[in-house]
This record gives C-alpha cells, structure tokens and sequence, in this order.
C-alpha cells in the first residue's frame, strides 16, 4: 500500500509539474508574439494612407484636376498652392496616367488636391552613382546593381510620400528625366539611364 501511495504521489507532482512547465512554455510563446506585433514594421502598416488614387481625366486644366478613382467615381480638385504659391505636382499631369492625390483643405466647399504624384512618371529605371534600379508596377522594385547590399525591393506612396522598402522620402522633383528624393539624410538625386 505504501508502494501504491507513493507512486500516486510521484504521479500527482509530476503532473503539476508537467502542467507548470507548459502553461510557463505557452505564457513564454504568448509574450513574444505580443512583443513582434509591436515591431516597427507591424506599427508601420497600421498608419492608414489618406491618398487617392486614379486616373488623370479629360477635364483636367491648369488649376484643376479630374480624376477618375480606382473605385470608378469621378472627382474634381481645385489643385492647391504651398506657401510660396506653387502647386505642388510632381511628374505633370496627363490624361491616362495614374495618379496619386492627397486631399488638401476645401476652398469654398471645393475639394483641394494639395499634391499629385504621377505614377506613371515614377515607374521605370533610375540611377544615381551608387544606385541603379527600376520601380515597376505592383509595387516591386528591381535592384540592377549585384554587389548592392540592402536594394530596394519594394515601393509604395503613404501620405504623399514614396517609402522604398523601409526608407520613406518626400517626392521633391519628379521629371521625366530627373528625381529628386529626400529624408533626415538628404537629397538623393536620380536620373533616367
């Protein structure tokens, strides 16, 4: 009888402390799953994108854009200026060419479009000394550089800014020939092969 108490009391600590060990192992699991969703790349994609997107339309003049939205509806801007009086559109504007809108504040109950960027403009290949790529649709950036050692793989505009990978930069010049790119490190210029 003793013998039988005894393995029953072994038994019983064993399972509580099997028990322990996996609840602790689970707990363990849990905080760090807890600690990734925080990761700066999670956070990132939280920030929702207030830009519009569509096609340049026929109404299009030189203080106003039509543009006809992915979601298929048809809106005019009164294209805004800055501060010193200059619209702010990079890559010009051309009926067809998809464009990027971030809404400005309504003027007389008008919407405003405070920045434009031509997508259509943007896609295709760049260099720079140190860079040699090409933005192409979807989203995918193709590195041509082989010895690079962090290329860009992909792009997206967010609040009228190009994020390439993780790098985020204002659009301050987009041409057909030359960009002109810039964050806390600078102005990064490009141009057309």
């Amino acid at each position: 009888m003793k013998k039988y108490s005894l393995v029953v009391c072994t038994s019983i600590v064993a399972s509580i402390f099997m028990t322990s060990f996996l609840l602790t192992g689970c707990n363990d699991k849990a905080s760090k799953k807890i600690g990734h969703e925080t990761d700066s790349t999670v956070v990132e994609d939280v920030v929702p994108d207030t830009t519009i997107y569509g096609t340049c339309g026929e109404g299009t003049a030189m203080h106003s854009l039509e543009l006809i939205t992915d979601a298929g509806d048809t809106l005019q801007y009164m294209i805004g200026e800055n501060e010193n009086g200059e619209q702010d559109i990079q890559g010009g504007l051309l009926v067809g060419d998809r464009l990027a809108v971030i809404e400005g504040e309504s003027l007389d109950g008008e919407k405003t479009a405070q920045k434009i960027i031509n997508l259509t403009t943007l896609l295709g290949k760049w260099v720079s000394l140190d860079k040699n790529f090409e933005i192409l649709e979807g989203g995918v950036v193709k590195s041509n550089v082989k010895a690079e050692s962090n290329p860009w793989t992909n792009w997206k505009i967010l609040n009228g800014q190009l994020v390439l990978n993780k790098d985020t930069f204002t659009i301050d010049k987009l041409g057909t020939d030359s960009l002109y790119l810039e964050n806390r490190q600078g102005i990064f210029t490009y141009k057309r092969p």
